[in-house]
């Protein structure tokens, strides 16, 4: 099993998780962040350190938020890793919890 970023997480992106990754399986967009599935070892450190609970369990994924599995896998395989911490964006509390945010997502 593998972690999974959800929409939640798009024009938010708090990197918090990235630096509790033992294996470096962050990946980083324009204005969001995945897991590779292939790297995740489902330790389980990064979900409790994002502070707007934009991570989850492949079998946990929130009702309508399992389309969210296959695009992490996918953007993974073109994103460059992130190991660091980095200032989220300036308005990024404006956009926690707004739902339906995929349309938002830039590649």
């Amino acid at each position: 099993m593998t972690f999974v970023v959800i929409d939640n997480c798009i024009k938010c992106k708090y990197t918090d998780c990235v630096e509790v990754c033992p294996v470096d399986a962050f990946h980083e967009g324009p204005n969001f962040l995945v897991i590779d599935p292939d790297e995740c070892i489902d330790c389980t450190l990064c979900e409790p350190e994002c502070p707007i609970n934009a991570i989850y369990p492949e079998d946990d994924v929130p009702a309508g938020q399992e389309a969210l599995v296959a695009l992490n896998a996918e953007l993974a395989k073109s994103w460059p890793v992130i190991t660091e911490r980095k200032d989220a964006p300036a308005d990024a509390g404006d956009w926690e919890g707004k739902p339906d945010k995929l349309a938002l997502l830039e590649r």
